[in-house]
């Protein structure tokens, strides 16, 4: 056809009240026969294979027990017509208003819904979002899901972990504290705690700021101070050390090949995870193993790093990765590709809690880390005030699993009030010297 008699028909159709190309197909409104089909798939098509249960409302509370942080916790709860009720986490550092908003917005595709159908309704967050999630919409749909999760348990009578084929350990999930300390007379002191309380494993961080190039003195004092780590806490406690992405490629490179006689257990984002080539340099020029992925979301997300080979680690955060079906899947590929996982946990009690029914069920598990050391912070004992229990607090260095169905606890939000909302507050916000921006 030529391009005058296509101009031609065009503008035939549109005198015949056709609708033309108007340069994006997102432009257009769907046919009136499709949205008819998406409302009566609401209603029919896996009504003979569901439950009866229907969520009747989904509510995104925010929550503050310290105002000075930049994580106030955002819980989900469902409601549904059976009076069961799902709850999951879907905070976000430092974007705690964005991410209410967001689990607002996806209230039509969860209220009415059947909760049993998991994985249908994570599917249509993420894919009629049409664009594709980034942590803002990854932490929402987190929170959602583990909510979902919560109820599935409930209804089906038993723990998620069990639902997802584990536990591979009665035991619990072996898991890790960070390491508070900085001094060797201190260091010696978690060592005793650690032994007393049966820890077998900490984290502790590369001090201080990183230029993109530093010099050699700072390079040698980081050394040795997580030398002195390593020779006060003794070999028998696993040691990681997270570098925070803070370093480029040239230093971190230098840092891991130095710490090599340490015996890390593993070392964490030693670049920004985004740059998986550098990311492979760094990984070639060391036999410690590699960690990263807390910043990553979605499986599609970690599909690069694991098809490379470039680490032996993977840490997605379920509060952000896209909940128990997401970490469960990422899990998935990770086993296939000889990868372990070791995942991210540093906000709230009801994700923390969510991680360990999935950890008790991938057989390429490691370890769990919880933002907390040995003795018990002031968020320890709110957790414990709301929850019943010492939630994240680990019993001869393994997390004990639960026998209640769902995720294990009740909440209520009588309990939450104590601690209304503040609002967002931003992550910090570090500067070198020269005034430039720094990582932390």
């Amino acid at each position: 056809m030529r391009r005058r008699e296509w101009l031609g028909g065009m503008a035939g159709a549109l005198a015949l009240g056709g609708k033309a190309w108007a340069g994006c197909a997102c432009a257009l409104e769907p046919e009136p026969a499709a949205q008819a089909a998406g409302a009566a798939a609401a209603k029919s098509p896996f009504d003979g294979v569901g439950s009866k249960v229907r969520i009747t409302g989904m509510k995104a509370i925010g929550v503050t027990i310290d105002p000075k942080s930049d994580r106030p916790y955002v819980f989900v709860k469902l409601e549904t017509n059976e009076g069961l009720v799902g709850w999951g986490e879907a905070t976000l550092e430092g974007k705690a208003g964005a991410v209410i908003a967001c689990v607002n917005d996806f209230r039509e595709h969860i209220v009415g819904a059947d909760p049993i159908q998991v994985e249908h309704l994570w599917q249509s967050m993420y894919v009629h979002s049409f664009y594709r999630a980034g942590p803002v919409m990854g932490s929402a749909i987190s929170g959602i899901d583990q909510a979902l999760w919560d109820l599935r348990g409930k209804i089906l009578g038993m723990p998620v972990y069990k639902l997802l084929g584990g536990p591979f350990d009665a035991r619990g999930v072996r898991g890790y504290y960070h390491a508070y300390a900085g001094t060797r007379e201190q260091l010696l002191k978690l060592r005793e705690s650690a032994h007393a309380q049966g820890v077998s494993c900490f984290k502790t961080g590369l001090p201080g700021y990183w230029e993109w190039l530093d010099r050699h003195a700072k390079i040698d004092r980081a050394v040795r101070q997580l030398a002195m780590t390593r020779e006060a806490l003794g070999p028998d406690i696993d040691i990681a050390v997270d570098f925070h992405a803070k370093t480029g490629p040239a230093v971190a490179a230098v840092l891991v090949k130095e710490l090599e006689p340490l015996n890390l257990l593993f070392v964490e984002e030693p670049c920004p995870p985004e740059n998986i080539e550098a990311m492979a340099r760094i990984a070639r020029r060391s036999t410690t193993p590699i960690a990263t992925g807390e910043r990553l979301v979605a499986s599609f997300g970690c599909r690069e790093l694991i098809e490379m080979g470039v680490v032996d680690i993977l840490q997605v955060d379920i509060n952000h990765v896209g909940g128990i079906t997401a970490l469960w899947k990422v899990g998935a590929l990770a086993h296939a590709a000889g990868i372990s996982m070791a995942p991210h946990a540093c906000e709230g009690p009801i994700g923390g809690i969510a991680t360990l029914h999935v950890d008790a069920a991938m057989p390429n598990f490691l370890v769990q880390e919880v933002c907390s050391g040995v003795t018990p912070r002031k968020e320890d004992k709110i957790w414990e005030e709301w929850l019943g229990f010492p939630a994240m607090r680990m019993v001869d260095g393994r997390f004990p699993l639960p026998e209640k169905p769902g995720l294990g606890f009740d909440l209520t939000e009588d309990a939450l009030k104590k601690y209304p909302f503040a609002g967002t507050r931003a992550m910090a916000r570090p500067f070198h010297e020269d005034g430039s921006v720094a990582a932390w």
